[in-house]
């Protein structure tokens, strides 16, 4: 049966365009139905330009009046802009309704959005509420690896101070993500740090170490440093949301500069030029592999519904791609797998 996914129609750099042809390719490509929340007078002439030809693409407009931007602070304008497109959304996914237009369709799975990131954990917060046994929730971005599998780094973003429970909570949720969405049977856990050995690293990773341990049900192979994050050696890094998100868009800003070298590289001299009309598709590949459209988005782990978080500079690509993760998100049911693993490490601690 296809699926709903609602999506913040409002809350990218250059919203609302990315997000109606996002919509449109995942309508095309996914077994989904999508809702794009936002302003009916904004989006229903938008809408009607692409799907022109396609008139029967299961994509619906649920009217909300406010959007909160990126430049709002996200305490402020989670309180005062009640009909914002992200509260809109994930009311709809808390009440299982698919849309408050008269679409008469199936509940509403999933919520996504390419808007501002502490908005949107805030009002996640708020209107879905917290699984039980979990303190905060964390963002999980996935990443490549050179072994062609992919990699999961939690928390990115969501919180910046961090105790050693709140690690401890976002190994259990990445354990079950890596298990359940990305189809890792076993997958490995480590801690980030700035060295293997147990005497390395900060009060926060020494005092975690010894409770990750202790973990049951948990493959944790002790400390990984920031190479292991992309080299295959690990599964699911687990750290606190400032060094995560240091991490991730430094590896950003290296990706850019490696595409951007290349680039100028290979159109440095005419022998280069035409290796480089030789090599497209495997510069092709190499491009869509470092490419964080591809990934679609984190999700928001630890809140008590499906809720993707993307890049503010997010293009169709990833607004289709957040669509699909935010649908197998839901199918794989990974919040009660979530809840129940943390009871379970709860009952066994001394």
């Amino acid at each position: 049966m296809p699926i709903d996914i609602v999506v913040d129609a409002m809350g990218s750099d250059k919203a609302p365009d990315p997000e109606i042809r996002g919509a449109v390719l995942a309508a095309r490509h996914y077994d989904v139905r999508v809702h794009l929340v936002g302003p009916e007078e904004i989006l229903r002439p938008i809408l009607r330009q692409h799907v022109r030809h396609q008139k029967h693409l299961p994509i619906f407009i649920a009217p909300a009046s406010e959007w909160i931007t990126m430049g709002d602070k996200a305490a402020q304008a989670v309180r005062s802009k009640r009909d914002s497109t992200m509260r809109v959304g994930l009311k709809m996914v808390r009440e299982g309704v698919s849309s408050r237009a008269t679409s008469g369709h199936g509940k509403a799975a999933g919520f996504f959005t390419a808007g501002n990131t502490g908005a949107a954990m805030a009002t996640a917060k708020m209107v879905l509420g917290m699984l039980s046994g979990v303190d905060r929730p964390a963002l999980a971005s996935t990443v490549p690896t050179t072994r062609g599998t992919p990699s999961l780094i939690l928390d990115v973003g969501a919180n910046v101070d961090c105790d050693p429970d709140n690690l401890v909570q976002f190994a259990v949720m990445g354990h079950i993500f890596a298990q359940n969405v990305l189809k890792i049977p076993n997958p490995r856990v480590g801690l980030l740090s700035i060295g293997e050995e147990d005497s390395k690293g900060n009060s926060l990773t020494r005092d975690t170490l010894p409770l990750l341990r202790a973990l049951p049900g948990i493959n944790f192979v002790g400390n990984v440093e920031g190479r292991d994050i992309y080299n295959g050696n690990c599964d699911v890094t687990v750290c606190d949301g400032f060094v995560g998100n240091v991490a991730l868009k430094a590896s950003e800003g290296i990706v850019r500069l490696v595409s951007h070298t290349l680039r100028d590289a290979l159109k440095s001299t005419v022998t280069s030029q035409v290796g480089a009309l030789l090599s497209r598709r495997a510069f092709g590949d190499f491009k869509k592999r470092l490419d964080y459209n591809e990934y679609g988005g984190a999700p928001l782990l630890g809140v008590r519904g499906v809720c993707i978080v993307g890049h503010g500079s997010s293009n169709e690509k990833a607004i289709m791609n957040g669509i699909r993760v935010a649908a197998e998100f839901a199918h794989a049911e990974v919040n009660p797998g979530i809840e129940a693993a943390l009871d379970t490490s709860v009952a066994t601690q001394p």
